[in-house]
């Protein structure tokens, strides 16, 4: 069976949704490097789709382009910070490719994928350390929550674990 479009794949071969598949390869590499979580568990997940999604976001049209440059990284960097609205951002940044999908390109299996990776940061719940009471994450120089107790727990979103992890990942790389 023929896939509905080949994304300019030679001979109406399937389409293969390579820079989907490089974003998260990248992501793999960098959170494996860091060794920050158990490869396999919840929370690497959490980290790598995070991870894999920014790639994918930042990368131009024209495909991806080598992950081990200094202003590459700087950018994940920046977009994974502290205080950055990374889950605005993403929104925007799917809202953008979707309407390119819609209106020029028709079906585009690397969104499709990057989709499904959004829809699960976004449903899936981890238990994680409470960080404070206003739901959201701590930064070292906000000093320490007297509210924030070690061995309190609450359920938060994937993404919201995942950012930060891949954000230290990346300073790890």
């Amino acid at each position: 069976m023929l896939p509905e479009g080949t994304n300019g794949t030679s001979g109406g071969g399937l389409a293969v949704p390579m820079a989907w598949l490089c974003a998260e390869y990248t992501a793999d590499e960098v959170l494996r490097t860091g060794g920050l979580v158990e490869p396999g568990s919840l929370e690497y997940r959490a980290g790598r789709e995070t991870l894999a999604l920014t790639v994918y976001l930042c990368e131009a049209n024209d495909g991806p382009a080598d992950g081990r440059t200094p202003s590459r990284l700087d950018e994940w960097l920046s977009v994974t910070a502290y205080g950055h609205p990374w889950r605005d951002w993403v929104r925007e940044r799917m809202a953008v490719r979707e309407s390119f999908e819609r209106d020029i390109t028709g079906a585009d299996p690397d969104l499709a994928l990057a989709r499904d990776a959004w829809t699960w940061l976004e449903r899936t719940e981890l238990l994680a350390a409470d960080l404070g009471e206003d739901g959201g994450l701590w930064h070292p120089a906000l000093g320490p929550d007297p509210a924030a107790g070690e061995s309190a727990q609450v359920w938060t979103p994937a993404w919201r674990l995942g950012l930060p992890l891949g954000h230290l990942a990346i300073h790890l790389y």
